[in-house]
């Protein structure tokens, strides 16, 4: 079921640029727009069961993790006290951790989607033949773009996801050997990762549904609701729009791979944090 809702929306997506690129009739891009709209529903529900399965597994590898502890330092290792001030702000820094790194995802989209903007303009006035469909565009600059930059503006939230729980971890075990308390860094590490967890379940929900709602939006005004097209308000719904699209199609299951790394990160090294 989960597979099926999952590809109807990139169907329905693709069906709709086929039939604008092949110059259909009206009616017919009116269809797969309504197609469209649905497409983002079944993808926000099956998004909705993504963020369920990345929040067991964090779960489980967090009842791992707490097990690694008491292994490696020979000591129960079950409770985790936020009324510590290190592990408060521990628990502070995982939450802050996925807005940013939901900015830093959004703001690659954006960067992104500038330079594909500066090319076709450079290639309509290279090629004026393709407004009249006498040229053909260079779509391979294009998609070079896009494929390029994104490997490259995924390196920095990344890197952000890998070593900002080492970076906490081998911080506040030094600190706690410091003050005599040998699992400071690991109950700082897990109050880190609930905190993460809590926070990105209800992130990565808020960001699949609010960009349904802000693409689908734009679709109920070009149906000639509220003014159609070219109305203030069809300008306010696409502004909306290209902020939505990279919050359900980017950063909202990218959080999703930010909580299962950032336990799998805590789990396999978790000698490193205990001292």
């Amino acid at each position: 079921f989960v597979l099926t809702m999952s590809s109807f929306g990139p169907i329905a997506d693709n069906a709709g640029g086929i039939v604008e690129m092949s110059q259909q009739a009206e009616h017919v891009r009116v269809i797969t727009d309504k197609l469209d709209a649905v497409g983002n529903v079944t993808k926000a529900n099956t998004k909705g069961f993504s963020v369920g399965s990345a929040a067991l597994a964090c779960f489980l590898l967090f009842s791992a993790f707490l097990d690694e502890v008491s292994i490696y330092s020979k000591e129960e290792f079950k409770v985790v006290d936020i009324a510590v001030p290190e592990v408060f702000v521990g628990g502070l820094c995982g939450s802050m951790l996925v807005f940013l790194f939901s900015s830093w995802a959004m703001q690659a989209v954006g960067r992104t989607a500038q330079e594909v903007v500066i090319e076709v303009r450079k290639q309509f006035r290279e090629r004026p033949g393709i407004m009249d469909y006498s040229e053909k565009p260079d779509y391979y600059r294009c998609v070079a773009i896009v494929a390029k930059s994104g490997l490259r503006e995924m390196v920095k939230p990344g890197l952000l996801a890998v070593l900002s729980p080492i970076a906490i971890g081998v911080t506040f075990r030094l600190f706690g050997q410091y003050k005599g308390q040998p699992l400071l860094g690991c109950q700082v590490l897990a109050s880190f990762l609930m905190f993460a967890t809590a926070t990105g379940i209800m992130m990565a929900l808020f960001l699949n549904n609010a960009g349904g709602a802000w693409d689908n939006a734009k679709k109920y005004v070009e149906t000639g609701k509220h003014g159609g097209k070219g109305s203030d308000t069809h300008k306010a719904v696409v502004v909306g729009d290209t902020v939505g699209d990279p919050c359900k199609d980017t950063a909202g299951p990218s959080v999703h791979v930010l909580m299962k790394l950032l336990s799998t990160v805590v789990m396999v090294l978790t000698p490193l944090f205990v001292a």
